[in-house]
């Protein structure tokens, strides 16, 4: 790292985490100046307060850097443990750093302020609250320390993530991967607020896209302990928050009158418009979703749908919507058969004296096509094809009325009068699904929301359990079980089914029961059971001694194996299915 300068320092506030180019102890910023303390919209106006500043990232403007703050260098280490790597953020008194973990070999992302900082206290609180959260959609605080007169706060960093920033600059998204983003952000700051955290700070700087496509969010709390925002209607900032996140994917353009992020503002003057108006084949369902959530003062794009005020109400909204599937591959077609011409040319041949008159030699016959030698070899190929042709079909005739003769006499018995036994079993035949809802009799589901991955014939999708300290076994110690209703229609009779599944281990237990209705009534005891069976690895097959007879059909999950936290859970029991099939 450079060595401090005399000169001003400008240096631009990402939301955290994102790198800087240094150039002779300056860093390039393209943010406009952000309030060292900012206030959040009240819940009269949430709107109006957030286009002041929060549309662009902050830069401090002039003057040397607050003298309380640490005076650090590439390469101090905290704690013995954790080794400056490169400054991405210095502002108001504080910093953040990109780092190595020497003790687990890894890196690290640091905020780093003086003890006597005024937001010091808050923003130790905001670390310690948020790293109990230990949701997986959040990059995880690691550590929160007071030592040696620094407070700073350690937590994840995801080298291989891509930043929203980055995938904005790209161009707009497609319809499907706009509805993936609104619906796994609304669900994670559904359950972020349900225990009572907020963001705040719910920028495209603080949104990362994994290689598997899960959006990860970083900064919950801590962003806005760091800068001193607070809001009187936190829901209701973090939702409008999300709006502008699904307005700029759909457009490319920033809902407000600022330029910010790389892209561009709305024209000044014409206020708020619907992305539809924006450009052209906008996905109208997303278009008036993102309105829902931008407008809270009451009023909608359409005025058709009230506004949603909360993540918990927008995730909602998200989950009624028909379901967005990916695009097509499109695969490149092959390309055209050329013909070729040939030149015929005489071989052995005197060529023509110069001068000479030109004589034009008649083309050799070419041999009936027949006469080849190719062409016999052909001739007795077809010959044979059409002797074991007339003699399998001779075979099926006879065959098909040895068949009618036995339908008339009945199908042989033994001595005791029991059929011999030599008859085929019928070949199963697929039973299509058209509709499904999750089964969750103790109120707590696991994800309402994606129950159609499980039969969408798209084995990118899945649907997916919590995770669970105590297994794998579920019942007694840690809920009755978890699964879903299918419904095929009418009545159909159910043989078995096939469930591909999302995890491997010891052991995945699952059962089918015939049930009235997409919400059963009644136990699961009280239910009438199809088939049932367990396996270790990632695919379970369930057959029926007889088949059952009902439109709505029950899989229920009673055990789960152990995983490791992977991008979308934690470490714990878990399971996920992936693909089911019906069979009668």
């Amino acid at each position: 790292m450079a060595e401090r300068s005399t000169a001003a320092v400008d240096v631009a506030d990402n939301g955290g985490d994102e790198p800087l180019t240094a150039k002779a102890g300056k860093a390039t910023t393209d943010g406009a100046a952000e309030s060292q303390t900012t206030k959040s919209p009240t819940a009269d106006s949430p709107s109006a307060a957030r286009k002041e500043t929060p549309e662009s990232d902050g830069e401090q403007q002039g003057g040397e850097p607050s003298p309380s703050t640490p005076d650090l260098h590439s390469g101090h280490k905290l704690a013995r443990r954790y080794r400056l790597e490169e400054c991405v953020t210095r502002l108001d008194g504080f910093s953040s750093w990109r780092a190595v973990d020497e003790k687990l070999r890894r890196a690290v992302g640091v905020h780093i302020l003086p003890s006597d900082h005024p937001r010091a206290r808050s923003v130790l609180a905001a670390a310690r609250s948020s790293a109990l959260l230990g949701d997986p959609r959040f990059v995880q605080v690691l550590d929160a320390v007071e030592e040696n007169d620094l407070v700073y706060v350690v937590h994840e960093w995801l080298p291989d993530a891509v930043e929203l920033t980055a995938l904005l600059a790209a161009g707009p998204f497609e319809p499907h991967d706009a509805y993936q983003l609104v619906d796994q952000i609304s669900q994670a700051m559904a359950a972020a607020h349900r225990e009572g955290l907020a963001h705040l700070r719910l920028t495209p700087g603080a949104v990362l896209r994994t290689s598997t496509g899960q959006y990860r969010i970083r900064g919950l709390a801590v962003n806005a302990a760091l800068r001193g925002i607070s809001a009187d209607g936190p829901q209701r900032a973090d939702t409008e928050a999300i709006g502008a996140l699904l307005y700029a994917a759909l457009t490319q353009r920033w809902p407000y009158e600022n330029d910010a992020y790389g892209l561009s503002g709305l024209p000044k003057g014409v206020g708020l418009i619907a992305p539809d108006q924006v450009r052209a084949g906008v996905h109208r369902g997303l278009s008036q979703l993102a309105m829902r959530a931008l407008i809270n003062d009451g009023a909608t794009a359409s005025r058709e749908e009230p506004p949603c005020t909360t993540p918990d109400e927008l995730a909602k909204a998200v989950a009624a919507m028909p379901r967005i599937r990916p695009p097509e591959p499109v695969f490149a077609a092959p390309p055209e058969y050329q013909r070729t011409t040939y030149q015929q040319v005489s071989h052995g041949r005197p060529a023509t004296r110069p001068g000479a008159p030109a004589t034009t030699q008649p083309a050799p016959t070419p041999p009936p096509p027949l006469q080849t030698r190719t062409g016999k070899a052909l001739k007795w190929a077809v010959s044979a094809l059409l002797i074991a042709a007339l003699g399998l079909g001779s075979w099926q005739i006879a065959d098909r009325l040895l068949d009618d003769r036995n339908a008339k006499e009945g199908p042989k018995t033994s001595e005791t009068g029991a059929p011999d036994g030599n008859d085929k079993p019928k070949a199963p035949v697929p039973l299509a699904i058209q509709d499904a809802q999750e089964y969750a009799p103790d109120g707590r589901p696991q994800n309402a929301a994606k129950v159609d991955a499980t039969y969408d014939d798209d084995s990118t999708s899945d649907w997916r359990t919590g995770y669970f300290v105590d297994g794998p076994d579920l019942v007694p110690s840690v809920k009755e079980g978890v699964g879903i209703v299918y419904d095929l229609g009418s009545d159909k009779e159910i043989s078995g089914a096939s469930i591909a599944l999302r995890y491997d281990g010891n052991h995945t237990t699952m059962t089918l029961y015939a049930v009235d209705s997409l919400s059963p009534s009644g136990s699961v005891d009280s239910m009438e059971r199809i088939a049932t069976g367990q396996t270790n690895g990632s695919d379970l097959t369930l057959t029926a001694r007889k088949p059952v007879k009902s439109r709505y059909v029950l899989l229920w999950m009673t055990a789960m194996p152990y995983s490791p936290q992977d991008g979308y859970n934690g470490a714990g029991h878990k399971q996920g299915i992936e693909d089911v099939k019906f069979t009668g």
